[in-house]
């Protein structure tokens, strides 16, 4: 099971690569690549792809530091930023560490299928929003990250604990697959799935060995997907996204084969944090920007 995953992996993997080469190089061609610096879209990679691989998460590092480093990056952008530069980083780490699943096979198939399924539909609804909404929605989604996160902080304790099973079975693999599906969809809008996956997994009785593949498989499998869809509708930055996959690569493999502890749980409150922080400020521009263009709205229709 774990060789298929990696062929499936590698094979959907090269599909996004192809496609985001050509859109690249079409862009470049074009001179319609955005003015950014690729070391500090780099450096955003290399921290967030970093913390990632050690079970801190990416996404909310990723929209803190682009805020924090002022990365020329527009904020309907910032849902396909995610998808399309965590792909290749998120592929690498599943295949580095998911060398044996002990897991029913019907289950992690099933539930790695719906995610990438959800991630799709997820895509093509939020490369289609209005800025202010992709801002609100966001925000939200750096709220509910920076909740989950702090009910797993081991002085808090609020995630439930696994079980003993192996597999679903009956209503509890309609209850995962719906589960993942809708999980999958909400990553596209920069939610993790990690945390949220693990928790789900846990209430319907998986053991921690089980759910973590299925974690970490869901991730690797639907960003390829989510990140094509981001890449035809064009909702993405180009040089910031591939600045990002080259410095996220680089973390990946240092934090996996040279940094093999940090004091973690005192980096997720500093990170914490920064979300709650960056979610406040894209709530407040969002709904800003809301008001505004209702009031627009309503001037355009007395006139």
């Amino acid at each position: 099971m774990a060789t298929l995953i990696r062929i499936m992996l590698i094979g959907f993997t090269s599909m996004f690569a192809v496609v985001f080469g050509k859109d690249f190089k079409k862009t470049k061609d074009a001179n319609q690549l955005e003015n950014e610096s690729f070391k500090k879209s780099g450096a955003i990679g290399f921290v967030a792809n970093f913390a990632d691989t050690l079970g801190i998460g990416s996404f909310a590092i990723v929209v803190a530091m682009s805020k924090a480093l002022k990365l020329n990056v527009k904020d309907k952008h910032i849902p396909g930023m995610l998808n399309v530069s965590c792909t290749v980083p998120a592929v690498l780490e599943a295949l580095i560490f998911i060398t044996s699943v002990k897991v029913d096979p019907i289950t992690l198939l099933s539930l790695l299928i719906a995610a990438a399924a959800g991630s799709v539909i997820g895509a093509k609804i939020i490369s289609k929003l209005d800025e202010s909404i992709v801002q609100i929605v966001m925000g939200v989604a750096l709220f509910i990250t920076g909740i989950v996160m702090f009910c797993g902080l081991p002085w808090i304790s609020l995630m439930p604990g696994g079980g003993t099973a192996l597999g679903l079975n009956g209503t509890k693999l309609i209850i995962g697959i719906v589960g993942n599906f809708i999980l999958g969809a909400l990553m596209t809008a920069g939610i993790g799935l990690y945390a949220p996956c693990m928790a789900m997994l846990y209430l319907l009785g998986m053991s921690e060995r089980a759910a973590y593949p299925i974690m970490m498989g869901s991730c690797a499998m639907l960003l390829p997907f989510s990140g094509m869809e981001f890449i035809k509708e064009g909702q993405y930055p180009r040089k910031s996204s591939l600045g990002i996959t080259i410095g996220g690569i680089f973390g990946v493999f240092i934090a996996a084969f040279i940094v093999k502890s940090l004091p973690i749980n005192i980096l997720k409150v500093l990170v914490i944090c920064v979300i709650f922080y960056t979610a406040t400020t894209m709530l407040k521009a969002g709904l800003t920007k809301l008001k505004e263009n209702r009031a627009g709205s309503m001037d355009l229709n007395v006139d």
